[in-house]
This record gives C-alpha cells, sequence and structure tokens, in this order.
C-alpha cells in the first residue's frame, strides 16, 4: 500500500505539468488563429468585390442596351407619313407628294456623329407639317448622359449618377437606287428617274460605371429606316 501511494504522488507534478499550455504555445496558436481568421476574412472580401463587380457590370450592361434599345425603336419610325399613299406615282395620275418627314441629321452617309434628329408624324390627323411635336432625336450632353428630343424639349435618357456614357455615335449608311418610270424621261432631265434611298443607321454606345471606372460596357446595334426617302420624280406624261 505504501508503494502504490508513494507511486501515485511520485507521478502527480508530472501530470499537473500537463495541464496547461505554456505561454509559447498559448502564442502560437493565437497566431495561427488570427492567420486563418485573416485568410477567411480576405477569401470573404474578394468575394463580395466580386459579387458587387457583378452587379455593377450587369446594371451598365442593361443601361446601355435598354438605351439603345429605346433609341432603335424611335429611330425606325423616322420618316412616317400619315398619308403615304399619295407619295406613290402611278400612270395618268397627278405628280407625287413629297413626305415633309424624311429628314433626318446626320445626313451624310457613313460619317459617325454624337447627335441625331429627324421626325416623323405623330398628329391624329395628317396636317403634312413637320412641327414640334413630330421632331424627335438623341444626343450626349457634357454630364455624360444621352438625352432625347420630346416635344421640344430635351430629357435624360440615361441616370448619370450611375452611368456615365462615354461615347455615342450614329452613323447613317445609305444605298440609292434607281426607279423606272412608265413614261421616259425628258432628255437631261434633273432627279429623273427618281432614286430610292434605302437608310440604315447604326449606334455605338460605350459608358462606365460612376463608382467604378473600371467597369466599361458597350452596346451596339443597327436600324433599318422603314420609311425610304424618294429623291426626283417621273413625267406626268
Amino acid at each position: 500500500m505504501l508503494n502504490a501511494y508513494s507511486s501515485r504522488w511520485a507521478s502527480a507534478p508530472a501530470l499537473r505539468r500537463q495541464a496547461g499550455l505554456s505561454m509559447v504555445e498559448l502564442m502560437v496558436g493565437v497566431a495561427i488563429g488570427l492567420f486563418v481568421v485573416a485568410g477567411a476574412t480576405l477569401a470573404v472580401s474578394n468575394q463580395l468585390g466580386d459579387n458587387r463587380r457583378l452587379m455593377l457590370e450587369t446594371q451598365i450592361q442593361q443601361d446601355l442596351r435598354a438605351a439603345a434599345d429605346v433609341i432603335s425603336r424611335d429611330i425606325r419610325r423616322s420618316g412616317y407619313w400619315g398619308k403615304a399613299e399619295t407619295g406613290i406615282w402611278a400612270s395618268g395620275a397627278a405628280a407625287a407628294a413629297s413626305n415633309p418627314y424624311t429628314g433626318l441629321q446626320p445626313a451624310v452617309s457613313a460619317t459617325p456623329a454624337s447627335a441625331v434628329t429627324f421626325g416623323y408624324s405623330r398628329d391624329a390627323i395628317e396636317d403634312d407639317v413637320l412641327d414640334v411635336t413630330d421632331q424627335s432625336g438623341f444626343r450626349l450632353n457634357s454630364a455624360g448622359a444621352i438625352e432625347m428630343l420630346v416635344g421640344g424639349a430635351w430629357q435624360a435618357l440615361t441616370d448619370s449618377t450611375t452611368l456615365r456614357v462615354t461615347s455615342f455615335q450614329v452613323t447613317l449608311n445609305s444605298v440609292d437606287l434607281p426607279l423606272s418610270c412608265f413614261n421616259a424621261c425628258a432628255p437631261g432631265a434633273l432627279n429623273c428617274p427618281p432614286t430610292q434611298s434605302v437608310r440604315n443607321i447604326g449606334i455605338a454606345i460605350a459608358g462606365q460605371a460612376v463608382f467604378d471606372a473600371t467597369v466599361k460596357r458597350t452596346a451596339t446595334a443597327s436600324v433599318r429606316i422603314r420609311n425610304d426617302v424618294v429623291t426626283g420624280a417621273c413625267p406626268a406624261s
């Protein structure tokens, strides 16, 4: 019994020495924990940054695409005329009337411009007059926003507080096709036979996020104007 008691008593200090951590072990454990927490924090921070950038890219792309769609739909109406049937020449009929809404700027083919203006009839009863309410257009202002011409006043189409449009280019591509007449044109007659101008508008928009200039996106569109321009006339008889 004495020997057994003495053996347990002799081993007690060793057991007591193994019951805790030394200061060095504690500091090493804390350092490892800090490294793990720092790595996890960095990974979460990178993930949040990537998500934020992805959201900005999506928003900018959607805003640019929405602007391009609005511009495309409106430009496609250029030259609409409520009395288009009077612009068709027929044998034995009076001279064809001229469409008052075909004017479009830029008028020079293949020359990019930062603004476009055009017109189409919005009258309930056609009056054959291109007035303020019939005019429309788009332009890039100094604040980096695209503006739309509505009722004679320019209104913002894009939000310059979230999207800064850095480039807005509109390019007219026109092809002139000769038309035939029922009656022969007089020798040396000007604009006879008439020509038909088939017009296509190219739209290119570039922009960047206001809160992160590294987030940049572009949007393009091509619009076939439905109402062609006819220049000249056939002889009446």
